[in-house]
């Protein structure tokens, strides 16, 4: 099979490789519908993060075309979505609601490629309603749940959006305009943005945006605080990941107020005197997709959200490389790869 390797920063290839089959009794092998380019995976291409022949991706939507002699709730034939962190669903990190933190997580193989083996499928995958879809831009939703949506709707969740409040969203990228999303509907009275590139200003509107805001780091905190008659949000979302990002969310937030942050870390650090003092909850980490995945898959169905316009191009697998240089370049948002 295809499957895209990233031998080292900026060296992207698409090798032949063995097809994955099922090694332990709660394994599945699914035949990938779609896959894409995360943001994340950009951070080991820029050099930023150790990398050596690695098989990319982690965010899948396919097929089940094996499965172990210990999967219950799942089946060969099954259309499914699964979250980037794996999980049993019964450890007590589970129960509590964080499936990304499983005490027991599982592994998979990457799954920019043609097939994919997933551990402990019964609880990481949820199978959708009515299979495959025939529509490409239904297919490309689905997709986005799998990591940029529940992300994003895990960072508005942990900013406590909802009726009422102002919500302010850090990150112009996919995780950041699927919070934007997200926060309207979950029912955020008012959603500010920050961007400054207006293809992206754009998406954010499309999304539920109120306002979009250019600024940014100490100026974009000052422009909250004026819309939100100098309190500052109810909840900010941190979807980029770095200081800058960090520094702006916990200044854009009202003293007793919600940061959710969901970008990747590096290299940040918190004043504790400036927390202290900023007196604002600080709630976020890897996202439990897979606790959102049915509602999201039911929203989706329901056509309550398009989470999909994030991708902005298409290209087959084989041009994977190409798609990791647009993104790099912030040519495009988000890139499908056709299977």
């Amino acid at each position: 099979m295809r499957a895209v390797i990233m031998r080292g920063p900026g060296d992207v290839v698409v090798e032949d490789v063995e097809v994955p089959r099922v090694v332990k009794p709660t394994d599945v092998v699914i035949k990938l519908a779609a896959a894409c380019i995360c943001g994340s995976d950009l951070w080991p291409y820029r050099g930023l993060e150790p990398v050596e022949n690695r098989p990319m991706g982690h965010e899948y939507v396919g097929t089940i075309v094996e499965a172990g002699d210990e999967v219950k709730t799942l089946k060969v034939g099954d259309f499914v979505i699964g979250s980037f962190m794996l999980s049993d669903g019964t450890c007590e990190i589970c129960q509590a609601g964080y499936p990304s933190r499983c005490a027991n997580a599982g592994s998979y193989t990457g799954s920019q490629a043609q097939y994919m083996r997933v551990e402990l499928a019964d609880g990481s995958l949820v199978a959708v309603p009515g299979g495959e879809p025939d529509d490409p831009d239904r297919l490309a939703d689905y997709l986005a749940a799998s990591d940029v949506l529940g992300t994003g709707w895990f960072g508005a969740v942990a900013a406590e959006a909802g009726p009422g409040k102002t919500i302010a969203v850090v990150g112009d990228g996919a995780v950041g305009l699927s919070a934007v999303l997200a926060a309207k509907a979950l029912g955020a009275e008012k959603v500010i943005a920050f961007s400054r590139h207006e293809d992206r200003a754009a998406l954010a509107r499309e999304f539920g945006a109120d306002v979009v805001i250019a600024e940014r780091g100490e100026e974009g905190a000052a422009k909250v605080k004026e819309l939100t008659g100098g309190y500052g949000a109810h909840g900010v979302v941190e979807a980029v990941g770095n200081q800058v990002s960090m520094d702006q969310a916990i200044a854009s937030c009202r003293p007793g107020g919600y940061v959710g942050f969901v970008g990747v870390g590096h290299d940040q650090q918190i004043d504790g005197t400036g927390l202290f003092f900023a007196e604002v909850h600080l709630h976020g980490g890897p996202a439990p997709v897979r606790r959102f995945l049915p509602d999201l898959i039911r929203r989706i169905q329901a056509d309550e959200i398009h989470p999909g316009k994030v991708f902005t191009t298409r290209i087959p697998l084989d041009d994977a490389a190409e798609g990791y240089k647009a993104m790099d370049e912030r040519r495009e948002i988000k890139v499908l790869l056709e299977v």
